[in-house]
């Protein structure tokens, strides 16, 4: 080989392992603090203030990162003792924070109530009568409620009422819609049909509403179904609270008797305790 070409290939051999040594050394210093800390990568640190500077901050970081997500626990509310003995509620929610929409479900949108009014026969024209009765009294906390009233005319005719009946709500009592099966015992007594017997029919209520402010109802019900003298009644109903525990009502009642049919208004003043 030529002397020419000797010294070329030695001056590629010489340029090709400097900058085998430059890249190296790039590489050594752009090694992460975090492997040097971690795995003692890369140059030493020991006189390099801005390298253990940069250390400190990612020791940080990674601190930050590695802590667990727990959330943030906040000191009691400070509430005057006064108001918290004196409000259930607080010292409920304190205790244990309540399923909001499951208590609205379950907690009856229409209260019981008992009710004392006159009762008008426009179609027969025997004058007034009175009506006393309890509406949807609750049994525990199931679906079922108890209903009765008693009626007789005080002025003109000869008319007496006596009606019990039991109801089961089948949607939760929270609803602002419900119907409910009846099952009963319903006398009638007019100048021109008296009939007793088993009382079956339905009730569909709508609340706008809750907790006796407000309601309509609408019931169909079947005195001795199946017999010569069954009688139908129709009964709707619509009330409104004056007060928190009063509350104002009318009942548009119709009877179809195969002997007869009547009519019968009450305006009732209801007390829900």
């Amino acid at each position: 080989m030529k002397p020419e070409w000797q010294v070329c290939w030695a001056m590629i051999g010489v340029l090709g392992l400097v900058a085998g040594m430059a890249s190296t050394a790039r590489a050594q210093l752009d090694v992460p603090v975090v492997l040097v800390k971690q795995f003692g990568l890369g140059p030493s640190t020991g006189d390099n203030e801005e390298v253990q500077q940069a250390e400190v901050q990612q020791a940080e970081v990674l601190e930050d990162l590695e802590a667990p997500l727990t959330p943030t626990v906040r000191d009691p509310l400070e509430i005057d003792p006064i108001i918290l003995e004196n409000s259930p509620l607080l010292q409920r929610w304190l205790e244990d924070i309540p399923d909001v929409l499951a208590e609205i479900r379950r907690d009856p949108a229409f209260r019981t109530r008992v009710r004392l009014g006159i009762v008008d026969f426009p179609s027969t024209e025997e004058g007034l009568g009175l009506s006393l009765g309890v509406e949807d009294l609750f049994l525990g906390t199931t679906p079922l409620t108890v209903s009765g009233s008693y009626g007789q005319t005080v002025e003109g005719g000869d008319r007496t009422q006596l009606n019990t009946e039991l109801r089961a709500y089948l949607l939760p009592l929270g609803n602002g819609f419900n119907i409910a099966p009846i099952l009963g015992y319903r006398r009638l007594e007019t100048d021109v049909y008296t009939t007793d017997g088993l009382q079956v029919g339905v009730r569909l209520l709508l609340i706008p509403s809750r907790t006796g402010a407000a309601d309509v109802s609408l019931a169909q019900t079947w005195v001795a179904p199946g017999q010569d003298d069954e009688v139908g009644v129709t009964t709707l109903s619509a009330g409104y609270a004056v007060t928190r525990d009063l509350r104002l009502s009318i009942d548009l009642q119709q009877h179809n008797a195969r002997q007869d049919r009547d009519n019968q208004v009450g305006f009732f003043l209801e007390w829900m305790p």
